[in-house]
């Protein structure tokens, strides 16, 4: 298990990142904004245009941090890794898995299970809390809509089959997505999901956070020895991380739309925070990306109690638990991926 560290985020587009002696220093222009420990670093994502200097990119390869390249708008570029850790014996096996369209099958419907259940999870909540001031009914539709195919889910013996079972629960999740918005209607009306680009606030909001948890999920699987880049749900493809695509599958619900939802009930982000584009494009300017960022560092020292482990941990954690346990379950340590179910 790996200890859970601080994670620096730069989202001063013109910053340039530096080494010096054994710190990260942030420039910006002729100034000096800041200095940070490496020791004290698990990561560091940066939304600068300017990017970092080769001696840094050298030293975070060295000592295993992950440093990540982002668009000022949350879109992933890249990320500098070193030599490559891990049982090769146990990568092997994760190749031999998801060549086969069977056992890819068998482990894939473990993350959607988990996201189903999860989603399920989240409407269910807003329902006891908040019956009175949602379409109860309309929820509560969902909610057996989902439930009803967490059976199929289980005994789904085909990739093809098993995606339509996820498109159309997805549609049913998001179609009643917009009733779990209690507060400011006005400014965050939730139609339906547009992910490239994202066309309203909601949407800019889910993309942000997707993208970090796509990359602390990879984070998480090269830690323990996997390639973040060949899934079983997500097909190979240049330049996808698609086993961490698949991890991410059950943590959407209850990591990014909670949080999401939780930043826009409480007010904490409003319709000032954001930005349009020609052609219809909303992002999150400067000051909402520092407080979704902030609110994802805050939530991820929060602590839970693991519901297969039965263990407290922060939440951050979480990803590095599941793909330990998907380790297991490739290397044949586990007869079944536990997928994280929320409860």
């Amino acid at each position: 298990m790996r200890k859970l560290l601080n994670t620096l985020y730069v989202t001063t587009e013109d910053a340039y990142l530096a080494l010096e002696n054994e710190n990260v220093v942030v420039h910006q222009g002729e100034e000096r904004k800041g200095q940070y420990p490496l020791l004290m670093l698990e990561g560091i994502v940066s939304f600068s245009y300017r990017g970092a200097s080769p001696a840094l990119m050298g030293e975070c390869a060295k000592r295993g941090i992950s440093l990540c390249f982002m668009t000022q708008g949350g879109r992933f570029l890249a990320r500098v890794t070193g030599e490559a850790q891990g049982n090769v014996l146990l990568r092997r096996q994760q190749f031999r898995l998801a060549d086969g369209f069977a056992s890819s099958c068998f482990v894939a419907r473990h993350f959607i299970f988990g996201k189903v259940y999860n989603s399920r999870w989240l409407i269910e909540r807003t329902l006891r809390d908040h019956a009175l001031r949602v379409d109860a009914e309309a929820l509560r539709k969902a909610s057996r809509q989902l439930a009803d195919q967490l059976e199929s889910i289980s005994a789904c013996e085909n990739l093809d089959t098993l995606r339509g079972i996820e498109g159309e629960l997805s549609a049913r999740y998001f179609g009643v997505f917009d009733q779990l918005i209690l507060n400011q209607k006005d400014g965050f009306r939730f139609d339906t999901r547009s992910r490239r680009p994202p066309e309203d606030a909601v949407n800019a909001m889910l993309s942000f956070a997707y993208t970090l948890l796509a990359h602390d999920c990879a984070a998480a699987l090269e830690g323990v020895g996997l390639d973040a880049c060949v899934g079983f749900m997500h097909r190979d493809r240049p330049g996808r991380r698609s086993l961490a695509l698949d991890l991410m599958e059950e943590l959407r619900p209850v990591f990014a739309d909670r949080l999401v939802l939780t930043l826009i009930n409480t007010r904490e982000i409003q319709p000032k925070h954001f930005r349009k584009q020609a052609g219809g494009v909303v992002l999150l300017n400067d000051e909402g990306r520092k407080i979704l960022l902030n609110a994802w560092q805050t939530r991820k020292r929060e602590e839970i109690t693991h519901p297969y482990l039965k263990e407290k941990l922060a939440w951050g954690l979480v990803p590095h638990v599941q793909a330990l346990l998907l380790a297991r379950h490739i290397r044949g340590d586990l007869d079944g991926y536990p997928p994280f179910l929320w409860k």
